[in-house]
């Protein structure tokens, strides 16, 4: 049911959920709720944000006398919808067992970690999802650049050691040229810059995620809407007169 004020939604609650676009939106919304709030609500942020985001709204609602859990997902609108997504959760333990029947009506929850850690969670989750779909989309343009069908390629590797959902989701959107958002490029490459934000504040060098994000950066100079996927756009472009498939380009207006 709708309601017209933030207050009016959460002031009975005794969970919240928050899925938003970035942390600076999680914390604007939290501010603005904070008030209304009773003692002992369980705020869950099933956003993706930075892990200093996440503590910093753990301390914020702790202070206020109520209890947090970040809790950002995989498994993208088929996972929704099918009720499978992968929820990785930082916060007490105590509080996401109180939860856990909500997490189980969305999908599998594991506990990572205190409060931040499910972020640093999905932000792994985003450097395997960010890196792997560059590498297909390599290796679906190498098959069709040396005389192989991209498409009988995909299907020979399935179920090798290089079988992913990625090669079975994404390689299939390219080899369908289908680029409409499910995942887009500016929201991976958001990812990008928070994962190597994690690294800096980690002490760490990620080389290779570094060379993805620079990948990301291009690709979103002119795909920013479209799906990740469209890394094989980007990769095309490099590569003049080379295009895996025949299909016609699905792009958001």
């Amino acid at each position: 049911m709708a309601v017209p004020h933030l207050a009016d939604a959460v002031r009975d609650a005794d969970i919240v959920i928050s899925m938003l676009e970035a942390g600076p939106v999680v914390g604007t919304v939290i501010d603005d709720a904070l008030a209304a709030l009773r003692q002992g609500t369980l705020w869950i942020d099933m956003s993706s944000t930075r892990q200093s985001e996440a503590q910093q709204f753990h301390a914020r609602l702790v202070a206020a006398g109520c209890r947090f859990v970040d809790a950002p997902v995989s498994g993208g609108v088929g996972g929704a919808q099918a009720g499978t997504l992968a929820i990785m959760a930082g916060g007490a333990e105590a509080d996401i067992e109180y939860a856990r029947p909500v997490f189980e009506a969305m999908g599998r929850v594991t506990r990572v970690g205190p409060a931040g850690a499910g972020q640093v969670s999905k932000l792994c989750n985003q450097l395997i999802v960010g890196g792997t779909i560059n590498i297909v989309a390599e290796a679906l343009l190498l098959a069709q650049a040396a005389g192989a069908d991209p498409a009988a390629v995909r299907a020979a590797i399935r179920g090798g050691f290089a079988e992913s959902r990625i090669l079975e989701v994404h390689g299939q959107r390219m080899l369908d040229r289908n680029f409409l958002p499910g995942g887009q490029v500016a929201t991976q490459l958001k990812d990008q810059h928070n994962i190597l934000a994690a690294a800096a504040a980690a002490g760490i060098a990620l080389p290779v995620t570094s060379l993805v994000t620079e990948r990301y950066e291009s690709i979103g100079d002119e795909y920013p809407q479209a799906d990740h996927a469209a890394a094989l756009l980007a990769l095309e472009r490099l590569n003049p007169g080379q295009r895996v498939g025949d299909a016609p380009d699905q792009l958001p207006a």
